[in-house]
């Protein structure tokens, strides 16, 4: 499924507020490629970055979720955020928000902005790297 068919079956105003953050996402990072799959047992859409995950946007039946991989790495991001969406529910890494009022467009967009500012590609290469195998120890 494509995002704007997803965007498409959801009720307003969840429809409109998803498809502005959306826009924002694509507009702030035109890197980032979207698709709809599932995550943690949810159709969402996800945005890869160099085919890492980095953003996602999902509606359940109580909120709706703004997922952001640099504010998981980065507690000074998030600091800033939890103090300016004051009003919605964070976690380490995303965002929940139940209406338009609680995650508003203009600081979506500096967040959106903030987080594009953190070399994301970097910080996995960093961690995959670590990741690699322990090289076999020498014979005696």
């Amino acid at each position: 499924m494509e995002p704007a068919l997803f965007l498409s079956k959801l009720e307003s105003p969840r429809k409109e507020l998803l498809l502005a953050i959306h826009g924002i996402i694509l507009q702030t990072n035109k890197k980032v490629v979207p698709e709809v799959s599932a995550m943690m047992g949810k159709e969402m859409i996800i945005y890869k970055l160099g085919g890492h995950f980095i953003y996602a946007l999902s509606s359940v039946k109580s909120h709706m979720s703004l997922h952001l991989m640099p504010i998981y790495g980065s507690a000074t991001l998030h600091a800033k955020y939890v103090k300016l969406l004051n009003t919605a529910k964070f976690q380490k890494g995303c965002i929940n928000f139940k209406t338009a009022e609680e995650i508003p467009l203009h600081i979506v967009k500096q967040l959106m902005t903030d987080c594009n500012n953190i070399d994301y590609l970097a910080i996995v290469e960093k961690y995959m790297a670590g990741k690699k195998k322990p090289k076999a120890k020498a014979k005696a």
